[in-house]
């Protein structure tokens, strides 16, 4: 049976989501738990696959990972109580057998958290709708010789309490597109360039550059299937470490939330 699970994780103690042999990573965490219940033994047989990779100290609300088990049972009920305490599944659903949570996703979105707010968050939104469309993010992004247009459907930027938050929703993202929209929403939002400098860029030989945001303030917050997640109870073990970390974090703070709405 192949199953989907949500989950969650907070970034700042992994090497990035994607294995590295020899480095904590939220795969090898997830795949280890994934062992010790015997849901599966060979990850790559078990066809274990995740929407995308994260960078090295971002979040995740809305994570999620797909693969196959004969014991699909043990997998709903036992995977929190195994699951490092900085990962957390929030929900699962039985898919189809061809599910890839990669390439069978409708949409994904992205929330920035500035931790040190710019004054001019008007202007940043008003420049954030600049980024929907159809564009080429060639000076947004590290491209690896793939194409790179790409199409956001939906771009704001809004207050949350200390918080400005970037919040955008593509069909796909290129690798550090959302932290380099990110850096050009912040100089826009202290007055360092306008709109007009953002569209002139979108619609230019992709010359120019701008630098990836500090990763610690990027969380993928939902990626979206058209699917219903059964929700799963987040283990205590993981509540308590959390309380933990919001205490002595700010932005930990914000993603714990996700909690009470999830959990």
């Amino acid at each position: 049976m192949r199953l989907a699970f949500r989950f969650s994780y907070l970034g700042d103690r992994f090497f990035g989501s994607q294995m590295q042999p020899g480095l904590r990573t939220v795969e090898g965490a997830f795949i280890e738990a994934c062992r010790r219940l015997s849901l599966f033994v060979d990850w790559r047989a078990a066809g274990f696959q995740t929407a995308g990779r994260t960078d090295r100290g971002v979040h995740a609300a809305g994570q999620v990972c797909a693969f196959d088990t004969d014991e699909p049972e043990r997998a709903v009920r036992a995977l929190n109580l195994l699951l490092p305490r900085d990962i957390w599944c929030t929900g699962w659903a039985a898919v189809p057998d061809r599910f890839h949570p990669r390439y069978d996703a409708k949409s994904r979105t992205y929330r920035y958290y500035f931790a040190d707010p710019p004054p001019r968050v008007a202007a940043m939104d008003d420049a954030a709708r600049a980024f929907c469309g159809t564009h080429d993010f060639a000076s947004f992004a590290r491209a690896d010789g793939r194409s790179t247009v790409r199409t956001v459907i939906s771009a704001r930027v809004y207050k949350d309490g200390d918080f400005v938050v970037f919040e955008a929703t593509a069909e796909s993202f290129l690798w550090n597109m959302v932290r380099c929209m990110a850096t050009a929403l912040d100089m826009v939002g202290r007055g360092k360039t306008d709109v007009g400098y953002l569209l002139e860029t979108l619609e230019g030989p992709g010359d120019r550059r701008f630098h990836p945001a500090l990763p610690e303030g990027l969380i993928l917050w939902y990626v979206e299937y058209g699917l219903r997640f059964e929700p799963l109870l987040v283990d205590e073990r993981s509540r308590t470490y959390l309380s933990a970390l919001r205490r002595r974090h700010a932005l930990m703070e914000k993603v714990t939330e996700l909690l009470d709405r999830t959990g």
